[in-house]
């Protein structure tokens, strides 16, 4: 099977710094102050998306301020690389020792995926990848279609994992069979309206979903 992951909020521990940065950006720019749970419903869309739908009252010359300032201060926020949650590691060994593959979907840029990839000298562990930046961004299924033309892959013969409701969106619109997380940024509340499959509380919950445990 292809497990298809979501990255910011499903792999890779992100949260904090993203609502922290954008908090900070918008800011610097002068719009009106967000709650950090605002800014933790957007995380999985591609930038332009998520400044949209923050604010989607403000003007073009402060909408591009704000996403050249998030750049920035994710960019100064990088002292150390952001932690992967438990058990990814052993878990994906495991779900590739058991022959499956692995392909990830992300709201985040190439460039942002490419430097993770490369702190936790990960990229080897995919066979492909689809970023915001450069397809459609979530909840539009077009990455998922893509990365199944790309692998020549059934859309029965994948699963798409997830911490939000975009996420599982754009499996339910091609009818990808989908997993939810509880641990990221969205509820299990929220998910379950999207008719998950499963809903996992660690990572290492994929191992005991049965159609990746036979």
């Amino acid at each position: 099977m292809l497990v298809i992951l979501d990255w910011d909020g499903t792999v890779c521990n992100s949260e904090t710094r993203i609502v922290d940065c954008m908090l900070r950006a918008a800011g610097r720019v002068g719009l009106p102050a967000l709650s950090p749970g605002a800014v933790s419903n957007i995380i999985g869309l591609g930038l332009p998306e998520a400044v949209a739908t923050l604010f989607p009252e403000a003007v073009d010359k402060d909408r591009q301020a704000l996403k050249q300032f998030y750049s920035e201060e994710w960019m100064a926020a990088r002292v150390e690389p952001l932690p992967l949650f438990d058990g990814v590691l052993d878990t994906l060994d495991a779900l590739l020792c058991q022959g499956h593959q692995l392909a990830v979907a992300t709201g985040k840029s190439r460039r942002g995926l490419s430097r993770e990839f490369e702190e936790h000298g990960m990229e080897h562990l995919f066979i492909a990848s689809r970023c915001a930046d450069e397809t459609a961004s979530k909840p539009d299924p077009l990455m998922l279609s893509e990365l199944l033309a790309e692998v020549d892959c059934g859309v029965d013969d994948a699963v798409m994992v997830g911490d939000t409701t975009y996420d599982l969106a754009m499996a339910v619109a091609i009818g990808m069979p989908a997993v939810g997380v509880s641990y990221g940024a969205h509820c299990p509340s929220r998910l379950r309206e999207c008719n998950p499959q499963a809903i996992i509380d660690e990572f290492s919950g994929l191992l005991g979903w049965p159609p990746l445990s036979s």
